[in-house]
């Protein structure tokens, strides 16, 4: 590729805009892009939408504190301005940001909060009636996307499965694996012949871990 990365330098600090390159690998938490020979390790909201091998452009962004540099990446740059408007909301930080960006997109995140939707804004994790309220506060009317604004919608849980098979979801979950992640699997594990939590759960793990 002729750019394999964009940046900017802001107040002496160097700011990146994007990377393009090939995905080395994914895990649970987070993937690894190659940029010229270079491995960059992004945290982003749901691992498992990236391939590994295929050639990509991730927005990016670098989030530096006292002791710790991560860089955090996005599909879409609507994404990545999403996940900064959220941080500028009182009670959100990184990990909040993007586990909301994990469960739904910034045109349904920005239809809920225009719908004044307290009661979806909760479902997501860490995010209580008073952290929801001011979210619907601090960002109705500013989040922008590059398509029109998606349905507030989040993909179907565990009360709409068997119950063996909605605590073994629940159980991918506390493993660590994305609610977006474990949903990924859902209709898979529903077609999968079992009786039992620790049937579903074996075969869960298989099928994450043959995404990584």
């Amino acid at each position: 590729m002729s750019q394999a990365y964009q940046t900017y330098v802001l107040n002496g600090e160097l700011m990146y805009e994007y990377f393009e390159g090939t995905i080395q690998a994914v895990t649970p938490a987070y993937i690894v892009i190659d940029v010229n020979g270079i491995g960059f390790r992004l945290l982003v909201a749901n691992p498992y939408d990236f391939e590994a091998g295929k050639q990509t452009r991730i927005y990016v962004q670098l989030i530096i504190r006292e002791n710790d540099q991560t860089l955090y990446g996005f599909e879409t740059a609507a994404d990545k301005r999403t996940f900064n408007q959220l941080l500028s909301v009182t009670g959100i930080g990184p990990k909040s940001a993007l586990a909301i960006l994990a469960n739904v997109s910034s045109g349904g995140l920005a239809t809920a909060i225009a719908q004044d939707d307290v009661k979806f804004l909760t479902k997501f994790p860490g995010i209580g009636k008073k952290t929801a309220a001011q979210i619907i506060l601090d960002l109705k009317g500013k989040i922008t996307t590059d398509a029109q604004p998606a349905a507030a919608t989040i993909m179907p849980t565990a009360d709409q499965v068997a119950p063996e098979l909605a605590d073994a979801l629940a159980a991918l979950v506390a493993l660590g694996y994305t609610q977006r992640a474990v949903d990924g699997i859902t209709d898979a594990l529903k077609a999968f012949d079992a009786t039992t939590t620790d049937a579903y759960l074996r075969e869960g793990l298989r099928l994450l871990s043959g995404r990584a």
